[in-house]
């Protein structure tokens, strides 16, 4: 199914010629997006020398696929240069908050939508960076997450397939982690079992565990210890290429 998206960019800041871009997905429980785990980070990103964009991916009351069908038909978009920027299509990656850190985990693991026009390699994002992630519809879960995207009773064998720590291969791309220990909405372990998938199946990870912070801190100003996530970030995204020194 395509849908007209609500993705709006913020351009990079490093001046002409192909730059990679990241894809950001708020969070919000697939419920409602979360304002400042939007634009200000797609700004932040735009500051490093990548484009940032934006999606405003469909919630409750709509039910999965919905919105990785729009995280899929914005990662096809934004390879294919139709918004007039000069994306690098090698290096295209997500960033996701929460249960925007879901989303991303799913595409980032090739979930199917059942769409063949979206259900293809260029859908899969190039690396990725999980916020304070839910992963698991399994394990520990983050109740709210599950019935805004599927309803009430959904089947084993659904809450399996959006686990995304059981849909790792060799083939998932990169990716950068963090958390904090006392996160009392999502806990710890969803970061820790994601992380602990990629290593086991041979896929570099970065994970960064704080010891103190609320869930959805966001680029997390103020926030001792939780505050060098994104300089953290920003030095592994470096090491990959993708800055502007």
């Amino acid at each position: 199914m395509t849908v007209a998206l609500q993705l709006t960019a913020a351009p990079s800041r490093a001046g002409s010629g192909e730059r990679p871009a990241v894809l950001v997905l708020p969070g919000g429980g697939y419920g409602r997006q979360a304002d400042h785990e939007a634009e200000p980070v797609a700004e932040w990103l735009a500051g490093l020398g990548i484009h940032g964009f934006v999606l405003r991916y469909r919630v409750a009351p709509d039910r999965h696929p919905a919105p990785l069908e729009d995280a899929k038909q914005a990662m096809l978009q934004i390879r294919g240069g139709a918004h007039g920027l000069a994306v690098d299509p090698r290096r295209v990656g997500v960033l996701g908050f929460s249960a925007g850190g879901h989303l991303a985990a799913t595409l980032s693991t090739a979930v199917a939508t059942g769409g063949a026009d979206l259900d293809v390699p260029s859908a899969v994002p190039d690396l990725t960076v999980l916020c304070y992630p839910v992963v698991s519809y399994t394990r520990a879960v983050h109740q709210g997450s599950v019935d805004n995207l599927l309803g009430g009773s959904p089947s084993a064998d659904l809450l399996a397939e959006l686990s995304a720590e059981q849909q790792v291969t060799a083939a998932t791309p990169p990716a950068f982690v963090w958390h904090t220990a006392d996160d009392a909405a999502v806990p710890v372990s969803h970061s820790l079992d994601y992380t602990a998938a990629l290593l086991n199946a041979g896929v570099p990870a970065e994970l960064h565990v704080f010891p103190e912070g609320r869930h959805g801190l966001g680029l997390a100003d103020g926030q001792a210890g939780a505050d060098q996530w994104p300089a953290l970030c920003a030095g592994w995204l470096d090491r990959a290429g993708w800055t502007v020194s």
